[in-house]
């Protein structure tokens, strides 16, 4: 072609190729951006044919808008992606611009290509997980949505609310808001308050009655996060899950609770009543009566100890968390008061009020003290309570007692080895072991047991702890199974001298 002229000298500082091509394709002129594009020379591809360096895939495509742009009577423009070929023999995207304003100069139609590969990686790859995200979504059995900050459009939602709620996912596309109506009337209040909270920044975390076509009997656990852009709610995103199973299950635990633990007190008082009026008649029965009255007691402190673990286990507070130090000392308070005769000794050190653990362990400590206080044989037996850093951001709270050692069968159970813990034969009865192990477990921490000499045990309970003091509940209600109801209690009886190790698993 000659010299450059000044506009062709212009064309190859241009980042996107520019081409010239005839009516069927034929390249007569290409700008200097086609080698750093494609890696070819300009002079490679003039005289060659456009189509014989497009995918054959889009080459049939292409041609097609090609044809029908450079042959149409009126002005017309066309843009067009596909893959083009490199000198390599690999290929690139490319988007194509072209008019049938002819350039006179070059006698053809001028074709403008931008390489836009990695912008259709990018659309591949968010594509790709779009539509795996969809899949997940599909099969899922909760409910996933997403809506607009201000509740005004459903941005998606899956299948699976038209099981739960009764309702299809087309009618909240329709109308954002119409899942209210499958609200039991009862929880509407709350969950438009839940709504509130989220446009207004905060997430929410609560349970509810729906779906009317089965009278409000399934109860959902929703999850919602506020997505904040610029101090900006924009999107609510979250998830509801059913959970009626786990209420049902809930609900029959506080109902079989309730009439065992009523009767069951009722009918020992009655026995108690009845032992204590024979011991009078006939002081000679002293001894059975005095055998029944212990046996009683012992029932009716299991009965108590049995509406903790129903507590802990129902009770949905049981993440709160408390500093590890207000914990211990409100475990060592309680075993005082029911145990005057301990020497129950814990000194705080300076990182006690620092650390936050789950409110549950205040009952485990309790139990552990008192279990050390009763089944001993010294006149004011002793235990000490220490904290310390259990490392990798844990803490170990350490119970050391002077009695016998834990049988066998309890030290299973507080360590989790729950096949020796439920063996029909040498399972463990004692209430007690069970409560310290729901407690640590719901904590997501652990118990080991060591012997602290021919008479004496060293328990060590480990859990993890929240540096956060803003998480820490230093005095408010918390979800303790050994507070109020346990207080009454007692706790087992003031003293040990007459209470032996063999009787533990019986409380």
């Amino acid at each position: 072609m000659g010299d450059l002229s000044p506009g062709e000298a212009l064309l190859d500082h241009a980042q996107d190729e520019i081409a010239v091509v005839t009516a069927d394709g034929t390249f007569t002129y290409v700008n200097a951006a086609v080698e750093a594009i494609l890696g070819f020379e300009p002079a490679d591809l003039v005289g060659e044919t456009v189509f014989s360096y497009v995918h054959p895939d889009d080459a049939p495509r292409v041609r097609r808008k090609f044809d029908r742009t450079v042959r149409s009577d009126a002005y017309d423009e066309t843009t067009v992606t596909y893959r083009h070929r490199t000198s390599d023999g690999s290929w690139v995207w490319f988007e194509s611009r072209l008019s049938n304003l002819t350039a006179d100069a070059y006698d053809g139609y001028v074709v403008s290509s931008r390489d836009i590969t990695e912008r259709v990686l990018a659309e591949e790859t968010r594509d790709a997980a779009a539509a795996r995200l969809h899949t997940i979504a599909s099969v899922s059995g909760d409910v996933l949505w997403l809506f607009a900050g201000d509740w005004s459009e459903a941005l998606f939602v899956n299948g699976a609310v038209e099981q739960i709620y009764g309702i299809a996912p087309e009618r909240l596309y329709r109308d954002s808001v119409a899942f209210l109506d499958t609200v039991h009337p009862d929880d509407l209040a709350g969950v438009i308050d839940g709504m509130e909270r989220l446009t207004d920044g905060e997430s929410v975390d609560i349970e509810y009655r729906v779906n009317p076509d089965e009278n409000f009997t399934r109860w959902v656990w929703v999850q919602a996060t506020p997505i904040v852009e610029d101090g900006v709610v924009t999107r609510i995103a979250g998830f509801s899950r059913d959970v009626t199973d786990r209420r049902r299950r809930e609900q029959h635990l506080v109902v079989m609770d309730n009439l065992l633990r009523h009767t069951l007190r009722n009918d020992l008082n009655v026995i108690l009543g009845t032992a204590e009026r024979i011991a009078t008649a006939f002081p000679e029965a002293a001894t059975l009566t005095e055998q029944i009255r212990a046996t009683g007691t012992r029932l009716l402190q299991s009965a108590a100890k049995e509406r903790q673990i129903i507590e802990l286990l129902v009770n949905r507070r049981f993440g709160e968390r408390i500093a590890v130090g207000d914990a211990v000392e409100r475990a060592v308070e309680r075993a005082r008061t029911r145990h005057p005769n301990g020497d129950i000794e814990y000194v705080a050190g300076p990182d006690d009020r620092s650390a936050a653990i789950p409110s549950p362990i205040t009952a485990a400590v309790t139990e552990l003290i008192e279990n050390g206080v009763i089944h001993c044989d010294d006149r004011r037996p002793a235990v000490d309570v220490r904290v310390r850093s259990g490392g990798d951001g844990s803490v170990a709270i350490e119970i050391v007692d002077g009695a016998a050692p834990l049988p066998d069968v309890e030290v299973n159970v507080l360590t989790g080895s729950h096949e020796f813990g439920r063996d029909p034969v040498r399972h463990s009865g004692g209430l007690g072991v069970w409560l310290v192990y729901w407690c640590v477990e719901l904590a997501n921490g652990a118990v080991a047991v060591e012997n602290a000499g021919s008479d004496g045990n060293r328990i060590e309970i480990t859990v993890p702890t929240d540096a956060d003091e803003s998480t820490v509940n230093p005095g408010g209600p918390t979800a303790d199974p050994n507070g109020s109801s346990a207080s009454s209690n007692g706790g087992g009886p003031n003293g040990c001298a007459n209470t032996g190790r063999a009787d533990r698993t019986s409380e």
